[in-house]
């Protein structure tokens, strides 16, 4: 087992204090679950780690492709609460450690009867929770969530919302969302980000300008900082800064396009041309029949597409 998957992440020397969304972590923590959901850059786990700063039990299990394999995952899962309570889960260890896998359903079973017998209120954080492509594991954290003790509180930082029923725990009060909405910076955290964790010496109507121009995306303001560091031409920069610009294009390469399927990657490119995106519209650009389908699988992904009505027929990147 490698431990430093299970550490807490180490904070910056320099954070823009989020005091609002520290406050809507916290409030939830009675609830079952809190769900981070964004895309790439939008600093979901920078945001946990400095609200956990705060709690007294944390575990932490950051999370690779590797672990979408069940056996490992549990290993790593029951790992992780053994960082709080060391003689938790001491079968269950035993027992995949044989490389036999058991039923996941009866494993399960038998953590949530271990973790109701713990007399402490903790948390635990799975960060990164996109990279599982698993259903026996997304069933296992369904059994696991609809049998949660009470003390127990989960946290999921992802790009992309996993398959649980979230409508259903959402009606329930069961969960706190996140959202990229609710992660993008403000006109004047990103003021904060730029002129005092960045370095630069930017007026107002500088600020105001690249917080329109990256909708408050927190890596595309970072970006934007790099660039304009060192150069005698900042106005210009501004005013010519755009998604077009070639690190953010190195950014959504890297962290996005790269990771998508050949159809999704393909979708992405032909209708990158349009202002507002509807069904009809992309199917006449792409040729395909499934374009209303791929633009709500692409909201459900986080994957830069807005909703422009509630009806969810209109968007825009």
């Amino acid at each position: 087992m490698l431990q430093t998957k299970l550490y807490l992440p180490r904070l910056r020397p320099a954070l823009i204090a989020r005091p609002q969304l520290i406050e809507r972590l916290s409030q939830g923590v009675h609830r079952k679950l809190t769900l981070v959901s964004a895309p790439a850059g939008f600093g979901k786990t920078t945001l946990i780690s400095a609200w956990i700063t705060n709690r007294e039990r944390v575990a932490w299990l950051s999370l690779d492709e590797g672990d979408a394999e069940p056996l490992r995952f549990l290993t790593y899962f029951v790992g992780a609460l053994r960082t709080l309570f060391p003689t938790i889960g001491e079968e269950i260890m035993a027992t995949l450690q044989s490389l036999q896998l058991p039923p996941i359903e009866a494993t399960m079973s038998a953590l949530v009867n271990e973790i109701a017998a713990t007399a402490a209120e903790f948390i635990l954080v799975l960060d990164d929770y996109h990279v599982i492509d698993s259903q026996p594991i997304d069933d296992s954290l369904i059994f696991l969530l609809e049998h949660q003790p009470p003390q127990m509180h989960l946290v999921i930082t992802t790009r992309e919302d996993p398959a649980f029923p979230l409508a259903r725990w959402r009606a329930r009060g069961q969960m706190t969302e996140l959202r990229a909405a609710d992660l993008r910076f403000s006109a004047t955290e990103a003021g904060g980000f730029l002129n005092q964790v960045m370095g630069l010496n930017l007026s107002p109507a500088e600020i105001n300008a690249l917080e329109n121009r990256t909708e408050g995306w927190i890596a595309g303001l970072q970006m934007a900082a790099l660039s304009i560091q060192g150069r005698a031409d900042t106005a210009a920069f501004i005013d010519a800064f755009t998604g077009s610009h070639r690190y953010v294009l190195d950014y959504l390469v890297e962290e996005v396009l790269q990771r998508q399927p050949e159809r999704v990657r393909n979708f992405l490119l032909a209708t990158s041309i349009l202002q507002q995106l509807t069904g009809p519209l992309c199917d006449a650009i792409t040729g395909q029949e499934d374009g209303a389908e791929m633009l709500e699988s692409l909201e459900r992904g986080n994957l830069f597409v807005v909703p422009l009505d509630d009806q969810r027929s209109w968007y825009r990147y």
